[in-house]
């Protein structure tokens, strides 16, 4: 792996002119708007069942949520994907082969993600796959990748026992249990005070559930009180009587594990009913798209982070630069984990084609072979260097606690890294 960095501004400038449709019995339909959420590449591809990459360009899945109310997360991680198609193709690809992200929408439920995995795996003949958005979406549909044998990544499926699924599927997001229990101690940096805390969670979503379960002992290990536990569902936007019910206890703390848009409304219904102590939010709620739903309301919240924009290092510089100038803002979170699952690919890729070209593989021998060769590399991605044990779990050294900044009209506002 150790993919060698080029000089920013030669990158940059090459990123600019690249095309990113490549052909080869592939027919894809790419819109030129430049909103994340914007882009739906159902691509079907001519690669036979027996071939590995028969085609110019070899073909990489992309299962994610780019529709329903998860789409806010799924827009991210179709930008952090399609920036590094961009970027890898222009080094070169798979050592002169170009890679091609072949995307199919999950939507927000197991079903979506079951038939997204299905069409990927069978008819557009993946290599591998990237997804699914929710830990409840990988769940359901890893298993049939699992026994497919086409190798997974998780870009943000951080609930317990996701490795645990099958010997094909790994993640590069960090799991809840390392991540979340961060921001229960940055807030009590911030406020030494705190003594009962409050937690809401989705009741109808693993991740939430297994996030959850961390912070309630964190609360437990940090000598704090939980004064109460209050269930919703993803879908839900009234949280008036979870929230009375909650303000009533007088708590010091508030703890959210849910979506963005759940979230974001609940946030500011605490808000509105009076709350005015800390909240931490869940991984869930980590996106800026948060922003829009509880606007100056979302301000001094605490997010901990697997990502940082200011992470040193010349490949998260090139990717923050290319975001930035894509879309004016600072990287997120989820668009770096799904930049850096789409470089796990192309780098174990390079390595494998290096001992056995790729294209001269049938495809079932070509999975299985990049199943090994993803397991065994190291890689420095824009996450920091990362690697992997040998079921598939994430190894990775850095992470970070953010507070949401909001203008006081709620126009626009960033995260901004507690140090």
């Amino acid at each position: 792996m150790n993919n060698a960095i080029a000089r920013t501004t030669a990158l940059l400038s090459t990123c600019a002119l690249l095309l990113t449709g490549c052909g080869g019995g592939t027919k894809t339909v790419t819109s030129t708007n430049n909103s994340p959420n914007s882009t739906t590449n159902n691509t079907a591809t001519d690669t036979p069942a027996t071939t590995g990459t028969s085609s110019v360009a070899i073909p990489i899945g992309i299962a994610v949520a780019q529709t329903s109310n998860v789409a806010l997360l799924g827009q991210e991680q179709v930008a952090g994907v399609k920036l590094a198609e961009k970027y890898f193709n222009s080094k070169g690809g798979v050592n002169g082969t170009p890679i091609k992200l072949v995307f199919q929408d999950t939507s927000g439920d197991e079903a979506g993600t079951i038939n997204a995995f299905q069409t990927l795996i069978n008819k557009d003949k993946v290599v591998g796959i990237v997804g699914p958005t929710l830990s409840q979406q990988a769940f359901s549909a890893d298993p049939i990748a699992d026994r497919a044998k086409v190798p997974i990544i998780g870009p943000s499926n951080t609930a317990k026992n996701i490795p645990e699924i099958g010997d094909y599927v790994a993640r590069v997001s960090a799991p809840v249990s390392i991540v979340a229990p961060n921001s229960v101690k940055a807030a009590l940096k911030l406020n030494p005070q705190l003594k009962k805390v409050a937690v809401f969670y989705a009741q109808n979503d693993s991740y939430s559930k297994s996030e959850t379960e961390i912070f309630q002992q964190t609360v437990k290990d940090q000598g704090l009180e939980l004064v109460t536990l209050q269930k919703f569902q993803t879908s839900d936007t009234d949280f008036q009587s979870q929230a009375t019910n909650a303000i009533n206890l007088k708590p010091d703390l508030v703890i959210i594990s849910g979506l963005a848009a759940d979230g974001g409304n609940l946030i500011r219904q605490l808000r509105e009913l009076g709350y005015k102590g800390l909240i931490v939010g869940g991984n869930g709620l980590n996106t800026s798209n948060i922003l829009p739903v509880c606007k100056a309301l979302c301000d001094g919240v605490l997010i901990a982070q697997a990502y940082s924009p200011e992470h040193p290092g010349e490949i998260n510089a090139a990717f923050r630069k290319v975001y930035n100038d894509e879309y004016k803002k600072e990287p997120p979170q989820f668009s770096a984990q799904a930049f850096a699952a789409v470089q796990v690919y192309v780098e174990a890729l390079q390595a494998l084609d290096k001992k056995n070209k790729v294209n001269k593989l049938q495809l079932a021998e070509l999975r299985t072979e990049l199943n090994k060769q993803i397991l065994a590399g190291t890689y420095n991605t824009p996450l920091g260097e990362i690697s992997f044990t040998p079921i598939g779990e994430v190894v990775q050294k850095d992470f970070y606690v953010a507070q949401i900044k909001m203008a006081k009209d709620g126009s626009q506002g960033k995260f901004t890294f507690i140090k």
